[in-house]
C-alpha cells in the first residue's frame, strides 16, 4: 500500500501546473491527455506521469484483493460477517484495479464504475469489518475500523452531492478513498496479520497447557 503514496507523490510532483489535494481528484494524475476538465469542477489537468500512476492504481487493486482473500483465520472471525466484509474489501481492489486499467479521460464509464467499487462497496466493507475482524485484533481497532468506513461513506455521499465542506473537491474525495488505504497500513504495520505458520504452531502448545 506504501507504494501507492510514494507514487502519488512522484505524479503530483510532475506537474507544470501545481497538483492540489483540494482542486484536484485523485484520478487526475492518471488522465492520459492533458486537458481543461469541467466537471465535477473547472481545472486543467496534465499529469507526465500518468502511466505510472495507472500502474500503482493497477497493482493496490491486486494487493487489496490477494490480501482479502489470503489473510483468513489470521485476521478474521468465521461467520457471515468477516466474509461479507472480505468480498467488499476485495471489490474495492477490482475498483482500484478498473481505475488504473481505464484513465478517466480514456474509458469513462469503467472509470466511474470502479470508483463506485473503491468508495461504495470498500467502504461499506470496512464498516462490516469492524464487526468481522478477530478476537485477538485491538478492540480500538476493531471499533475504528467501522469508524473509518462511516466516516469515509458519508464522505462519498457528500463528494456526490458535491458539498465538500471547506475541503474542496479533492479534499472530500480523499476522506472517502484514503481509510482504505490507512486501515490496510495499519493492519499490516501493527502485524495484525498473523502468518498461518504462526498460529499452528501455538495451537500445539495451547493444547498442552489445557491437559496440564
Amino acid at each position: 500500500m506504501a507504494q501507492f503514496f510514494v507514487i502519488h507523490w512522484i505524479a503530483e510532483s510532475a506537474w507544470v501546473r501545481p497538483y492540489s489535494w483540494a482542486g484536484n481528484n485523485i484520478s487526475d494524475l492518471g488522465n492520459a491527455r492533458c486537458a481543461l476538465q469541467p466537471d465535477p469542477e473547472p481545472r486543467y489537468i496534465c499529469s507526465p506521469e500518468h502511466g505510472l500512476m495507472n500502474g500503482s492504481f493497477a497493482a493496490l487493486g491486486v494487493l487489496y484483493v490477494v490480501g482479502a482473500a489470503l489473510t483468513g483465520g489470521a485476521l478474521w472471525k468465521r461467520g457471515r460477517a468477516p466474509a461479507v466484509a472480505r468480498l467488499l474489501l476485495a471489490g474495492a481492489g477490482v475498483g482500484f484495479g478498473l481505475a488504473g486499467l481505464a484513465p478517466a479521460d480514456v474509458h469513462e464509464n469503467q472509470h466511474v464504475l470502479g470508483a463506485l467499487f473503491i468508495m461504495a462497496a470498500g467502504n461499506i466493507g470496512l464498516i462490516v469489518a469492524g464487526f468481522g475482524l478477530a478476537e485477538h485484533v485491538p478492540p480500538p481497532v476493531r471499533w475504528g475500523t467501522s469508524l473509518l468506513g462511516v466516516t469515509a461513506i458519508t464522505a462519498f455521499g457528500l463528494f456526490l452531492s458535491h458539498h465538500y465542506l471547506g475541503l474542496g473537491m479533492g479534499g472530500m474525495e480523499r476522506v472517502a478513498v484514503l481509510p482504505l488505504l490507512f486501515w490496510a497500513l495499519v493492519v499490516g504495520v501493527c502485524g495484525l496479520i498473523r502468518p498461518p505458520g504462526r498460529i499452528e504452531a501455538a495451537m500445539p502448545a495451547e493444547r498442552l497447557s489445557r491437559a496440564g
